[in-house]
């Protein structure tokens, strides 16, 4: 059995984020590995998904894009990202984010503190 330390994404269950379209993420990183103040997830979002508008009360944000281009929008600001662009959603602020390309986007979150979502307990309408 490999330790809780090193993380094979293939190995890793997807689930559905609340507020979020055609998302599917990967908990990579969080408190199951032992991280007490961070948590990394792997995102992959289908053409015109993404984050409706909504924020984290006490909880900052940032997303690293991999592959895809999307629009990041926080605090009035808009962001066309590329490849290996990066965007932090401050904690308590409301933010958008969507896939403006023809492609899946794929990119790395990383929340701190743990964001911890379980889709299994979240309302929906």
């Amino acid at each position: 059995m490999r330790s809780p330390l090193f993380v094979r994404s293939s190995e890793v269950p997807a689930y559905s984020p609340a507020n979020h379209d055609h998302t599917h993420n990967q908990r990579l990183i969080g408190p199951a590995n032992g991280a007490r103040h961070l948590e990394v997830v792997l995102g992959t979002i289908g053409a015109g998904g993404g984050a409706l508008p909504h924020a984290h009360p006490g909880m900052e944000q940032v997303c690293y894009l991999l592959e895809g281009q999307a629009r990041a929008e926080v605090g009035g600001e808009v962001f066309e990202m590329q490849p290996g662009d990066c965007c932090l959603f401050p904690a308590d602020t409301m933010h958008v984010f969507t896939v403006t390309s023809e492609q899946p986007a794929r990119l790395l979150v990383i929340y701190s503190p743990p964001y911890g979502e379980n889709p299994a307990l979240v309302r929906r309408p």
